[in-house]
């Protein structure tokens, strides 16, 4: 690429370069024609079954939103909409002022919001994007001004009208369009229009493959240097893969440690480079760590659902782990949906009088009382669950593009718009980044499981209520759960919500530890000592845990870095006595079947 300041005119050879320029930019326009034209006759332009382009019911579900619009439109305050309109007007009339007789004391507070969308000196250095910026920021903020408006509407109605509002406010953010976007044109004007000619370049890959690329994917390769920890795949079935990591210690605990991952993620999250991985940390503290690695859905999958995870998934890995250690018992952590149907696995073995072989439970941002699920509950709606009974239909499965899309749109400023702007506008190379490579690795999800997760779980909330969901016949309640339980939650999460995993401290009856860390969902949780980043929030010795989140962060105490420390010195005493180290594929049984991580966790979708 064309980089700035390259062939500048100046002087007697101005002439020269116009020329060359204008060659140039005709050279770009009959490139991004030819790239054009090679996309939609390669048939990669055609509707996808999952696209609006090709759901007969898009229409109708679109005309469905717009009624819910005009009956929420309906039931606003006119008194208080009318302020809100007076209010806008009479800033947006000092915003013009502003820009007629410079000076701050005219601009409007709420049109001098940070916004790190807007930091670059290109959006205040001219006049008009210094007015563009700022009119944006004004509407932004009276647009959640007017939400207030709405007080007739039930909370659910009015939390779903908060989140379109807030889709709609981001996607019309003046930095998503190139000819309101200053450092896009700079940009393209620095490089003779290649900058945009590569974003449509990568527009077009993308569109081909279905998913927003975030990062270099051709810098990771699963097995090289992400999901790389030494060890074997030991046992395999149709739902999932159990990985036995190698030990680097000539001793271990008695009782190993059984990591249950996201089936709607792959489990290298918790294995990516090596001075991340949990997993390898855990190994070097002397555990015997034992990882389900899940099949991708697929159609012979259809017909999953929670009990299975229960019972062919997780207590299945329990019972394979004891067999293989000959251990009585093992600890097991339960990361987001896995952590959700673990407390159902608990209680199921409370009631078939298994219980002892978990000798402690570990939850990482994981729920299991959805009434202040967060955002996500604004998907749990009709419309939404009908459009997942369409995907998943016929193929049996829910595509995890689908679901990827769906996480993103929780924070659609930082993982979405972010990327349309530095990828497609400004043509930037990708930046390798391990994180963002797992997160652009997305799984298929069994469609029967995603149908009672959303429907039974989110909006009918049945997994808190004792006997609202029935495992083998066995009603759950989770009440009857006395396992030790240490609970993680994160300050920042969007997915699973502070106020939300917090509520798994009441669920139980035997005793817990809360420990809320720093961050959010994903580096809440990958937060290596070694780093030295963020904090956690843990009680004082002795002090009960209070009955609300917002009572633990008024009493707990701030601990500086990560606190994967605090948690092993609450499992190790609860770990046995020192044993000889295992080797993976020496116990009986229990061949060596491939070395880690195994094929199932390298099968991709895109």
């Amino acid at each position: 690429m064309k980089q700035k300041g390259e062939g500048a005119a100046d002087g007697a050879g101005s002439g020269a370069d116009a020329v060359e320029r204008f060659e140039r930019m005709t050279e770009v326009a009959g490139k991004a024609q030819q790239m054009m034209l090679e996309f939609w006759t390669g048939g990669a332009g055609a509707a996808s079954p999952a696209s609006p382009a090709a759901d007969p019911q898009a229409m109708t579900r679109l005309m469905e939103q717009w009624g819910d619009l005009a009956r929420a439109w309906a039931s606003a305050d006119p008194a208080k909409l009318a302020k809100v309109g007076s209010d806008y007007w009479a800033d947006a009339m000092k915003l013009w002022a502003g820009l007629l007789t410079p000076g701050a004391e005219s601009t409007p507070a709420a049109a001098l919001k940070a916004d790190r969308r807007f930091q670059a000196d290109a959006w205040g250095s001219a006049p008009v994007f210094d007015l563009v910026r700022k009119s944006y920021l004004l509407f932004s903020h009276y647009a959640a001004e007017g939400l207030g408006a709405f007080d007739g509407l039930p909370e659910a109605d009015r939390r779903q009208l908060a989140f379109q509002a807030r889709q709609f406010v981001d996607a019309m953010s003046p930095a998503n369009f190139a000819a309101l976007n200053p450092e896009v044109l700079a940009e393209a004007q620095a490089t003779d229009g290649e900058s945009l000619l590569e974003g449509l370049g990568h527009l077009l890959g993308d569109l081909k493959r279905g998913k927003l690329t975030m990062t270099d994917e051709a810098a990771f390769e699963v097995g090289r240097n992400v999901a790389a920890t030494p060890g074997q795949v030991v046992w395999e079935g149709r739902l999932f893969q159990l990985i036995h990591y190698a030990p680097t210690t000539e001793k271990v605990h008695e009782i190993p440690l059984l990591i249950l991952p996201p089936w709607i993620n792959k489990f290298y999250i918790l294995d990516l480079t090596a001075e991340k991985s949990f997993i390898r940390w855990a190994v070097e503290q002397g555990l015997s760590v034992y990882v389900v690695s899940w099949a991708q859905g697929s159609e012979a999958l259809g017909d999953i659902g929670i009990e299975d995870y229960v019972t062919e998934g997780e207590l299945q890995a329990i019972d394979l782990v004891l067999k293989a250690s000959g251990a009585p018992a093992t600890h097991v952590i339960g990361y987001c949906v896995a952590g959700t149907v673990l407390a159902a696995t608990l209680a199921y073995m409370a009631a078939t009088g298994q219980a002892e072989k978990v000798r402690s439970a570990t939850f990482f941002t994981a729920q299991v009382e959805f009434s202040d699920a967060g955002d996500l509950l604004n998907f749990v709606t009709p419309p939404m669950l009908e459009k997942v009974e369409q995907l998943a239909e016929g193929q049996g499965y829910l595509d995890g593009r689908w679901l990827a899309t769906t996480f993103n749109l929780l924070r659609p400023t930082d993982l979405m718009w972010n990327y349309v702007v530095n990828n497609y506008l400004k043509g930037k190379e990708y930046t390798p980044f391990d994180l963002l490579y797992w997160n652009s690795d997305p799984t298929n999800v069994p469609g029967r499981f995603m149908r009672e997760y959303l429907a039974g779980l989110y909006r009918d909330n049945r997994l808190i209520q004792p006997g609202g969901i029935v495992v083998k016949g066995v009603p759950i309640d989770l009440k009857t759960v006395q396992t030790p339980a240490y609970i993680q939650a994160g300050r920042d999460d969007h997915i699973a919500p502070l106020k939300s995993c917090f509520k798994l401290t009441k669920a139980f009856s035997g005793e817990h530890r809360f420990m809320l860390a720093g961050s959010g969902h994903i580096a809440g949780v990958v937060n290596p000592p070694a780093a030295m980043k963020y904090q956690h929030w843990i009680l004082p010795a002795g002090v009960e845990t209070p009955a609300t989140a917002e009572a633990f962060q008024q009493a707990a105490t701030e601990v500086k870095g990560s606190w994967w420390p605090d948690w092993i010195d609450w499992i190790a005493p609860r770990s046995g006595k020192q044993v000889k180290a295992r080797v993976p594929g020496k116990a009986k049984g229990f061949p060596a079947i491939e070395p880690a991580p195994g094929r199932y966790v390298k099968q991709r979708i895109a």
